[in-house]
């Protein structure tokens, strides 16, 4: 096998993946709104040369703006089981959207091109993988990467998101439990 991964795994076994076979990349979720990966997912990455692939680097959509207190999701939307868009929170993380939109206006870009060009300025070795569905969408994430964050605004945000706090948890608490994430 010349290239090999893992999704969602932790320090340890990464470390004992990688002591076997090289892991070349490792999937995990990784947001401006989830940074749980910063803490020791990414110092690993880095020691050991491996990639990361951020899934839901826009907090399932809900970083793009597109959702206020007021949205109603559809009964087969698969939010309708993440605690972060339960009705009762969405006003409180509305204040990471708030954050982007402030940026994005500065920016002449989109809530979502700051999110995306935020992450990808974290480390080069960094690559998200924006979920879609839709062709404008695609081309709206495209963009981001011609979005110019400079030092002084990546570390701007970063201290903002940082006086933040997430409501509610990135899955249901019986999943939370079970999986450990």
């Amino acid at each position: 096998m010349k290239y090999f991964g893992l999704s969602e795994a932790g320090s340890e076994t990464i470390r004992r993946a990688h002591a076997v076979q090289p892991v070349s990349a490792l999937q995990s979720e990784y947001s401006l709104w989830f940074r749980r990966p910063e803490r020791e997912i990414i110092p690993l990455l880095e020691e050991l040369n491996i990639g990361l692939v951020p899934y839901s680097p826009l907090g399932k959509g809900f970083l793009t703006g597109a959702f206020d207190e007021k949205t109603e999701l559809a009964a087969n939307d698969f939010r309708q089981n993440s605690p972060r868009f339960a009705a009762e929170v969405r006003a409180q993380n509305l204040s990471f959207v708030n954050l982007l939109k402030d940026f994005a206006a500065q920016k002449k870009a989109t809530p979502a091109q700051i999110a995306l060009a935020w992450l990808l300025a974290q480390k080069p070795w960094i690559t998200p993988i924006p979920g879609t569905t839709k062709i404008h969408r695609l081309e709206e994430n495209i963009g981001s990467v011609s979005v110019n964050l400079s030092a002084a605004e990546i570390s701007e945000i970063t201290a903002e998101a940082d006086k933040l706090e997430v409501a509610g948890g990135r899955y249901t608490e019986a999943i939370e439990k079970t999986t450990g994430l």
